[in-house]
């Protein structure tokens, strides 16, 4: 049986100190698991700002939350291989 195919979205913002680690974090974790990723920044969406700004970085596995304020590499790494 195939891997489910996952799709990881990365929420961000300017000026924000933890983003830069979860991005190496998710770059890392995809990579190693032939998963696609992508980057947001929230402050391009009103309705992203008022949902996610005071929990950046946020990770979204498929759309749904994951993760908030730091990512777990290991967590990630399960969750997409569920």
């Amino acid at each position: 049986m195939s891997q489910p195919r996952h799709r990881v979205t990365l929420l961000t913002r300017p000026g924000c100190h933890l983003c830069a680690d979860a991005r190496a974090v998710v770059a890392r974790v995809t990579a190693d698991l032939g998963v696609g990723w992508e980057e947001r920044d929230i402050t391009t969406s009103s309705d992203d700002l008022a949902r996610y700004a005071d929990m950046i970085p946020v990770t979204l596995i498929d759309g749904v939350q994951h993760d908030f304020w730091r990512v777990s590499e290991e967590r990630l790494r399960a969750a997409l291989l569920a």
